[in-house]
């Protein structure tokens, strides 16, 4: 696989803060996209990267969510359900843009734009290790965090 270096992105955080891909670099870096706060698939896939974040941050990994709802209800998600990491807010997509996981799904019958849930690893020098596209939410954490141990 070609060494593929991710773009500096910026986007808000929860916690009032900002998250800026250039100043995470040192650590190696899980960002997973998903759907929708609230929803039980994503609900789930948060759960288990929060149970799992203590193993994140011994192998010195941070972990991002990001979707595309606002702050508010990302903040109202990392409170309710206890997440130990930051959700950033991509309301515009352009990081969702950015690592292409924007796709048109059916919902209902109907065509709808919306998140592939995906998952990417980066090193701590901010090169993209592994991706995952369309995963499942029950154990992914737990196939991210044995990839996570062999960087």
């Amino acid at each position: 696989m070609p060494v593929q270096v991710v773009a500096d992105f910026t986007l808000p955080a929860t916690g009032g803060g900002i998250f800026n891909l250039a100043a995470a670099c040192g650590k190696s870096l899980v960002i997973y996209f998903y759907p929708k706060d609230n929803t039980p698939g994503c609900t789930m896939e948060s759960q288990q990267f929060r149970d799992l974040y203590t193993e994140f941050q011994k192998a010195g990994c941070e972990v991002v969510g990001i979707s595309r709802d606002s702050l508010k209800s990302h903040e109202n998600f990392k409170a309710k359900f206890g997440l130990p990491f930051a959700l950033l807010s991509d309301t515009e997509e352009t990081v969702c843009e950015q690592f292409g996981v924007i796709k048109l799904k059916n919902m209902y019958g109907k065509q709808v734009r919306g998140i592939e849930r995906s998952t990417f690893v980066l090193d701590k020098h901010g090169v993209l290790r592994r991706e995952w596209r369309g995963v499942k939410a029950d154990g992914h954490a737990k196939e991210v965090i044995s990839f996570v141990k062999t960087l």
